[in-house]
């Protein structure tokens, strides 16, 4: 697809599969990603009219534009995204409903999320991605809520919204889980980096979040090696832990600490399982 000379091509292909809905919106993510790299790298092979209207919407813009035009045909359509989102069990349609809330200009929609958040119920990634999308519709200040069974602050304006956005601390994990397994292991890489953002996501703002953030080296190693321990056990990977521990040199003395974040990374990986 690719090739000199089918660049319109493939960008004609991922503004279609942007407006379809129901997909990961990981996807999205990625296909808008690779859309604006084709639009900045080879702009003479593209149609200059998209061009304009790429450069003066954007996927924000066109965004709010679908939105309107839905509440223009249905003054209730918000209402009915909050219900699917609300009042449904969490699924993908509920996170793409919650996402479409994002441009909804109406003050209640905040407020009903701030509301929502309160119910320790949630699942933390919901939690997270409520967090992500008031961040995203412009809420700044201090909101308190209850996280595993603590209760935590967070600056919303703060919130990352991509993996990227996350701290050093939060990278340098990932970091020596690749030193012992980027060339070796490949694939075990690939799902602890997966595993690792769904984890930060659901303990973002707590005790153990504000851990990796400001004790230092040490409590990295320990993170990364319970990580590389439960992916290998997902994997039936031939490491034990002695192995793992050794591999990340989590001596005696921090043997505690790191049953304690391998505890709680499994406990994670339990909700996720059984929502």
């Amino acid at each position: 697809m690719l090739e000199t000379e089918r660049y319109g091509e493939a960008a004609e292909l991922l503004k279609f599969l942007l407006q379809c809905q129901g997909q990961d919106p990981r996807h999205y993510e990625e296909w808008q990603a690779l859309l604006e790299w084709l639009m900045s790298a080879f702009p003479q092979s593209l149609n200059n009219d998209d061009l304009e209207i790429a450069e003066e919407e954007g996927e924000e813009q066109l965004a709010r534009r679908h939105m309107d035009a839905k509440i223009a045909e249905d003054k209730d359509y918000p209402k009915k995204l909050l219900q699917a989102v609300m009042e449904r069990p969490m699924s993908e349609h509920s996170f793409l409903a919650l996402e479409q809330l994002t441009y909804v200009d109406m003050s209640e929609i905040d407020e009903t999320l701030h509301l929502w958040l309160n119910r320790s119920e949630l699942h933390p990634l919901l939690q997270y991605r409520i967090l992500q999308i008031l961040n995203r519709r412009g809420s700044q200040g201090l909101i308190r809520f209850q996280r595993g069974g603590e209760e935590v602050e967070v600056e919303l304006d703060q919130v990352p919204l991509k993996p990227a956005d996350f701290p050093p601390p939060v990278q340098e994990v990932l970091e020596r889980v690749e030193q012992h397994t980027g060339i070796h292991n490949p694939t075990l890489l690939y799902f602890a980096q997966e595993l690792w953002y769904q984890f930060i996501m659901g303990v973002y703002g707590t005790m153990n979040y504000r851990s990796i953030l400001s004790e230092g080296d040490s409590i990295l190693d320990v993170w990364a090696g319970a990580l590389h321990t439960i992916v290998s056990e997902t994997l039936s990977d031939d490491k034990n832990d002695e192995e793992i521990r050794s591999l990340y040199g989590i001596t005696d003395s921090m043997r505690l600490r790191y049953e304690q974040a391998y505890r709680s990374m499994k406990q994670f990986v339990s909700i996720g399982t059984k929502s």
